[in-house]
């Protein structure tokens, strides 16, 4: 099998285009998952479609285990009509499909176990994918860093305990994304960590209903939009305040943290206040247009801190610095965690037009350049507008993807 261009990294796919590997045998396909995926899968199925003669790598698809055996057989060939789908509207139809199954044992569970849960399930994706016409080359189980085959079981020299993965960075994958400057994969868990709360916050909640007390009614008076323009630049004013904190303090080494220092950089009357203003569409536009290398990094702490604070009846309001955060992430080629905040995004709203949209680019291997480019043309028409005329911002200019018509604008309140 080999590994070509098509494979998406946390980079681009230019800077990879002369660089192939080849990989031999299930042990190093168990290895190379983290480095296709970007992340070390937990809780995952994965499929990855296969072309040619020499079975190059093509679309991948990813989702959390479903729970439930008795949807499993639905599930099976809604992936596998999806995966044939997909690639067939790219381009190629796949030839074959390689499967993954990664799940950790529970508490008081050995890893075997885990193999056997599961196989119920691999049964089903196979079928589902002969009954296409696209055979599954290889399944394969990966649990507390062991390895397992449901196509070649003899590959195992002990088939009840599996095989050890190999020591990491000790493969050929390994050392050619070392020597490409691909970063080394982190796990889905700690990188979902940085974007969800860790625990309910009281403190934050109530100062999340303070602001919807004072916000909510007046982003609803519909009074020609100058309340909604004000809320607009304060809104926008605080998270320019933020933002400069976030770019002068040091990254901490471990984001995930609730009262992580960069937590400690929002106060919680402010971050409230943000996360509000946030629901507006337009002024989340403009705040989308803090991509640039000097603001990119502090942008995303910034819209990770902010979605941490969204626990509770105010969980959906992750929505938007999710999706500001997988935006900023895809733009700074780093696809990986940008799939991971827009479908935390949209697991919060599955109907939110800015993540949907965002989420399908990112899939469809767009260049991000080609939205850089809209919102940099949005902040130069509103800047001339803003030079030209007393009232500022003349009438949308703001607009950017994602965006309803005035009429169909919705403010999120606390249900």
């Amino acid at each position: 099998m080999t590994q070509s261009n098509e494979t998406h990294h946390a980079q681009s796919s230019q800077a990879t285009d002369d660089i192939k590997v080849t990989l031999r045998g299930p042990a190093e396909l168990a290895d190379a998952l983290p480095y296709l995926m970007g992340f070390y899968p937990t809780d995952s199925l994965v499929m990855l479609a296969l072309h040619g003669e020499n079975r190059r790598f093509g679309g991948r698809l990813r989702l959390g285990l479903p729970q439930d055996p008795e949807e499993w057989p639905e599930v099976a060939g809604q992936l596998a009509d999806c995966l044939v789908e997909n690639s067939t509207r790219r381009g190629a139809r796949p030839d074959s499909v390689v499967i993954f199954l990664c799940q950790d044992p529970r508490a008081g569970e050995a890893a075997g176990s885990v193999v056997e849960r599961l196989r119920p399930l691999a049964q089903r994706l196979r079928l589902a994918c002969g009954e296409l016409d696209v055979p599954v080359v290889e399944a394969l189980c990966l649990s507390a860093g062991r390895w397992w085959s449901y196509c070649r079981p003899d590959t195992a020299a002990v088939p009840g305990d599996g095989q050890e993965l190999p020591p990491a960075g000790s493969t050929a994958m390994a050392a050619t994304a070392a020597y490409a400057g691909l970063p080394v994969p982190g796990s889905l868990r700690d990188m979902e960590a940085r974007l969800r709360p860790a625990e309910r916050n009281r403190r934050h909640e109530i100062a999340l209903d303070i602001a919807a007390a004072e916000l909510v009614p007046r982003m609803m008076d519909h009074d020609g939009g100058e309340q909604e323009e004000q809320i607009r630049k304060r809104t926008l004013g605080l998270a320019r305040a933020a933002l400069e904190r976030f770019r002068t303090a040091p990254p901490i080494t471990d984001p995930g943290r609730g009262d992580g220092r960069d937590d400690r950089l929002l106060g919680d009357d402010e971050a409230a206040a943000i996360i509000l203003g946030l629901q507006d569409r337009e002024a989340r536009d403009r705040a989308a247009e803090w991509m640039e290398p000097l603001q990119a990094d502090a942008a995303l702490r910034l819209w990770r801190a902010l979605a941490r604070r969204c626990a509770g009846p105010y969980g959906d309001h992750a929505a938007a610095p999710l999706a500001l955060a997988g935006w900023v992430a895809w733009s700074s080629g780093d696809e990986s965690e940008a799939r991971v905040a827009l479908g935390m995004a949209l697991d919060r709203e599955p109907h939110y037009t800015f993540a949907r949209l965002l989420h399908h680019s990112v899939n469809e291997g767009l260049d991000p350049e080609l939205l850089r480019s809209c919102l940099r043309h949005e902040r130069r028409k509103r800047v001339v507008a803003a030079s030209t005329t007393r009232r500022g911002p003349a009438g949308r200019a703001g607009r950017g993807p994602g965006r309803r018509s005035p009429g169909d604008r919705r403010v999120r309140t606390r249900r």
